[in-house]
């Protein structure tokens, strides 16, 4: 049986330590092991219908970075300075559909279903895709949709991170047509299947935040 060590404070304090990093540390690196936990809390994220539209890369070559850097204005500094660099990659929309190769191949070799469950939930699926949050019908929306799945495993990411010490910072501060074409010309992204969500550094401060502002509790939570 799973058993909870944790302490709310304890979870409280990584969210109070946690901030978005602009700057690190290139004295400190993450260790293989710590890295792969931050990484395995990602791939065991939720996702719509347990799709995983995710895809993790990892970018360590300083070359690669450098690329990366005239159409990231967002990541200057992290490009340079984070111990470790992740693109997060979301699947396009003709693998989302319910019919899709990729749709089925999860169905069938991930989750194991039975055939007639296969049956049941593609045409659930199908029908929330149409008629549910009526995506289908936009390409952009759609795209958008698979993203906001991967921010699910970027915030748990982060979270898994700030709680054993570890700094990191989304962006979004990048031009993707750009971004998408480096990647593709690199042969690292296959732009038939991939487009990119987000940007995430992961490493150590440099420098000590200010304090953490956030609104109240009754400004954004409401009761009915």
């Amino acid at each position: 049986m799973y058993k909870i060590t944790t302490t709310k404070n304890e979870i409280l304090s990584a969210f109070q330590f946690r901030h978005a990093t602009k700057e690190f540390d290139t004295s400190k690196k993450i260790s293989d092991s710590d890295f792969q936990f931050i990484l395995e809390t990602g791939r065991l994220s939720p996702s719509s219908f347990g799709f995983e539209p995710w895809r993790f890369v990892v970018v360590q070559s300083q070359e690669i970075r450098e690329k990366l850097r005239p159409y990231a204005s967002g990541a200057q500094k992290q490009l340079s300075t984070a111990s470790h660099f992740v693109l997060i990659l979301s699947r396009l929309p003709k693998d989302m559909v319910a019919d899709s190769d990729y749709i089925m191949d999860m169905m069938v070799n991930v989750q194991k279903l039975p055939a007639e469950v296969v049956e049941a939930k593609g045409k659930a699926y199908d029908k929330f895709l149409k008629t549910g949050f009526r995506l289908q019908e936009n390409e952009r929306a759609m795209f958008e949709w698979g993203c906001r799945q991967t921010y699910l495993a970027l915030g748990n990411m982060m979270t898994s991170a700030a709680l054993i010490g570890i700094d990191s910072c989304p962006m979004e501060g990048f031009e993707k047509n750009n971004i998408e074409q480096v990647l593709a010309e690199e042969g690292i992204m296959d732009a038939g299947h991939f487009g990119i969500s987000c940007m995430v550094a992961f490493g150590y401060r440099l420098n000590e935040p200010g304090a953490k502002t956030r609104q109240s509790a009754d400004q954004v939570i409401q009761w009915v």
